[in-house]
Parts: structure tokens; sequence; C-alpha cells
């Protein structure tokens, strides 16, 4: 089956349990269609360049799936009827990476910066 990665920015006023709990439920509207829910991140609150539906924040959230068409289509179709999902993007990738994504990485691993100076 083809392999999916989503990114979708849900509503700032909901909790945290909340934005988490719509990962669950798009996973089992894929589980139900067919596909699969390979593994997700929850990043948190981010502050978002623009305003969306008057939201200066969002809960993001990313999915990594194994899935076929229909069920993507699918889940697609209810992210963007859901009240609570303001943006979803997905697209279609040859392999998962393995570990983290860039997002969940630690500020240490990053040791290309250059140090600040005082």
């Amino acid at each position: 089956m083809p392999l999916y990665e989503h990114v979708f920015i849900s509503r700032q006023d909901l909790s945290n349990t909340q934005a988490e709990g719509l990962i669950e439920h798009f996973g089992t509207v894929l589980s139900d269609n067919g596909g699969s829910l390979v593994e997700h991140e929850y990043w948190g609150v981010k502050t978002m360049a623009y305003k969306i539906n008057k939201n200066r924040k969002g809960h993001y959230a990313f999915l990594k799936t194994d899935a076929p068409a229909t069920a993507i289509q699918e889940m697609e179709r209810l992210m963007r009827l859901h009240d609570d999902v303001m943006r979803v993007l997905t697209i279609k990738v040859d392999e998962h990476p393995e570990g983290p994504s860039v997002q969940m990485q630690k500020r240490d691993d990053r040791g290309d910066r250059r140090e600040r100076r005082n």
C-alpha cells in the first residue's frame, strides 16, 4: 500500500487531550477503511505565521500512514468537514524515515548551529 505523511492544525482553544483525541479519531477512520496509522506525533501548540479563521496559534499533529488512496480520501474529507481542524497537508512518500521527525528532535542534536557570543 502507498505511504503518506499528514500534518494537520486544529483550533487553539482545544485542550491537549482533545487534540490528541483527534489523532486517534482519524486513525480509527483509516483502519475502518483498510489502512493503518504507522506512527503519530503531537507537536503541541505553535504560533502560525498568519491568522487562520481568526486564530494565531494551533495544535499541530503529524501522522505517518500506510493506506489505500480511498482511505486517505475519506480521512481527508472528514478532516475538512471537522469543525476543529483548520488546515490539512497530505503528501505521498516512498518510505517513512526512522526515528522522530525534525520537529521532535532536541535542539541539542542540532550541532551545526553556531554558538552565541556575548
